[in-house]
């Protein structure tokens, strides 16, 4: 065998997209438009009264958003190839239930925000292991089969709530506020881009760890947006701020070509 033959590299496509500048500003959009999605179901539309009594509405919603994000998993996993709109379609149904189920944890059940974001956080961490264990990594470029598709999708689940419970722990109990919050997590989002290029890292670990804070920075961008005045927000209707933040997503897919992941084994 000769020393070309022991290098050659055999490459083939994933069903998650490249991991570029768009990837990352789709996610924060994506995540963004989470918070402010699932506010508008659970406590516009369902009322926040209700919601914050006893838990009825973010039950509602997290149900409703539930079936529509198993339905767009499924979908996913059945596609044979990567497809941009139902990729980002599953991104945006996690983050929405996401935001409902964190709320409905911390809020309703009592268990407050360190809480929830301590519980939440194991269980990201164990699905990581967990998949790690079973297929021998955790890289997304490997995302190419079922098994690996309902590792990687638990994953993102368990991260997008873990998110929202951690960007409110940070807005609110520890009394940064929600631009503060935006200041924590950009700034950790820019030290991990510079970890990656600059240092020997493992590109993985800083990709989930890049992952996971898009999502706390969406839940505080989306509180920005949508809270009253009083309470440090711009007081914009959830209705239009996720109309607005889908039509920048569209916009952004049509117009940028968003490529599938090389997968090299």
């Amino acid at each position: 065998m000769t020393a070309m033959q022991d290098y050659t590299v055999r490459e083939s496509v994933s069903k998650v997209p490249q991991v570029t500048l768009l990837f990352w500003i789709v996610k924060i959009a994506a995540t963004t438009l989470g918070e402010t999605g699932g506010d508008a179901v659970s406590m516009s539309w369902l009322g926040e009264t209700t919601s914050r009594a006893d838990g009825t509405g973010y039950l509602i919603a997290t149900g409703i958003f539930a079936l529509v994000f198993a339905v767009a998993v499924m979908a996913q996993i059945r596609a044979t190839r990567f497809r941009p709109p139902l990729y980002w379609f599953a991104i945006v149904a996690s983050t929405t239930v996401g935001t409902t189920l964190a709320d409905y944890v911390t809020r309703s059940l009592g268990i407050g925000y360190s809480g929830g974001s301590a519980l939440l956080l194991a269980l990201v961490v164990a699905s990581l292991v967990v998949w790690k264990r079973t297929l021998g990594t955790v890289a997304v470029d490997s995302v190419s089969d079922t098994k690996s598709e309902a590792f990687y999708w638990l994953t993102i689940m368990c991260s997008q709530t873990l998110g929202t419970a951690l960007g409110d722990w940070v807005a609110d109990t520890a009394g940064l506020g929600y631009t503060g919050g935006m200041l924590i997590f950009g700034t950790l989002l820019a030290v991990t881009a510079v970890v990656y290029w600059r240092t020997t890292v493992s590109h993985t670990v800083l990709f989930w760890a890049a992952f996971i804070l898009t999502r706390p920075l969406g839940a505080v961008l989306g509180d920005f947006l949508d809270k009253p005045l009083a309470k440090g927000g711009l007081e914009l209707s959830r209705t239009n701020a996720s109309l607005a933040l889908l039509a920048f997503i569209v916009v952004c897919l049509v117009v940028f070509r968003s490529r599938a992941a090389q997968r090299r084994h």
